[in-house]
């Protein structure tokens, strides 16, 4: 019987990596340079693109995941949107639940006003992060779908490239 459960564990195991299918390596993009600094960082909700900037110049361009429900502007906590408009990378955290997150300053004063007025709270755990802990293994397949609550999600390869590039203080801008 235990052999039947594990064989049938590992079937499922495969069947469920092969729904993940990772982009061949003819699709892979050169990585960042080590010394590379941002000064700016740029959010296409549309286009599920996030892009570093220094002085103008495009540093480099990352596929991303947004939140399960990627259109309009977050309101309110629990509503799996991510803002839009400018804030800034204010801090990071290189042992969350999540492989690495930089925090976004949402909300602002303003949009925690219109969330008081509506009888409920604006959320605040905005990120640029990594995979879940221990899902590294998804890698490029995780951007399938919209997965987020509200959240930009990167590979850990790419979380790591944005953690060197991008220091606190960075503005960030994103648009629909």
């Amino acid at each position: 019987m235990r052999r039947v459960r594990c064989k049938i564990g590992l079937r499922l195991s495969l069947a469920v990596l092969a729904s993940f299918p990772i982009l061949p390596k003819a699709y892979a993009v050169a990585p960042l340079a080590a010394d590379a600094r941002a000064d700016s960082v740029v959010v296409l909700k549309r286009e599920r693109k996030l892009i570093l900037y220094s002085q103008g110049e495009v540093l480099k361009t990352y596929p991303i995941s947004l939140g399960s429900e990627p259109v309009g502007p977050k309101t309110r906590q629990g509503d799996h949107r991510t803002p839009e408009g400018h804030y800034v990378l204010d801090r990071r955290n290189p042992k969350s639940q999540y492989y690495r997150f930089i925090h976004i300053s949402y909300p602002k004063s303003e949009q925690v006003e219109n969330a008081r007025k509506q009888g409920t709270a604006p959320g605040g755990d905005v990120f640029i992060h990594g995979l879940p802990n221990g899902f590294g293994w998804l890698g490029s397949s995780q951007r399938r779908y919209d997965w987020t609550d509200g959240c930009f999600a990167v590979t850990n390869a790419e979380m790591d490239e944005i953690w060197r590039a991008v220091p606190d203080g960075t503005p960030i801008e994103i648009k629909p």
